[in-house]
């Protein structure tokens, strides 16, 4: 007779609910949904605007990071309400600080005068 013999199963030192799962990716992150598509160069230029967009955002007006993306360019606290424009993947863009320092170079001109 022929006998085979598996190895015996190797018991978990955690219960079975509390083992850890495995990393799903390791470098793509969240543009593991499209997969092998749309090339390697466009997916890491998808994953950092992706990444900015769902990240929390410090609040001017109560100072919490609970500021989210609601909508293209629509920005809301969470904590205080409060509900501002911004840039459609990040909260302050370059062009709308260049803006508001402009503002208030000119506000205080017109102060001073």
């Amino acid at each position: 007779t022929f006998l085979v013999r598996f190895p015996p199963k190797r018991p978990h030192s955690l219960p079975q609910h509390l083992v850890i799962m495995g990393k799903r990716t390791k470098k793509v992150g969240i543009t593991g949904k499209y997969g092998t598509r749309y090339g390697s160069t466009l997916r890491k230029q998808i994953k950092k605007i992706e990444i900015t967009q769902h990240a929390k955002y410090t609040c001017s007006f109560c100072g919490k990071d609970s500021v989210k993306r609601a909508a293209t360019g629509i920005w809301t606290c969470s904590s205080c309400r409060k509900t501002t424009a911004g840039g459609a993947w990040v909260m302050n863009t370059a062009g709308g600080a260049t803006a508001r320092s402009t503002i208030r170079r000119l506000r205080d001109a017109k102060e001073d005068l």
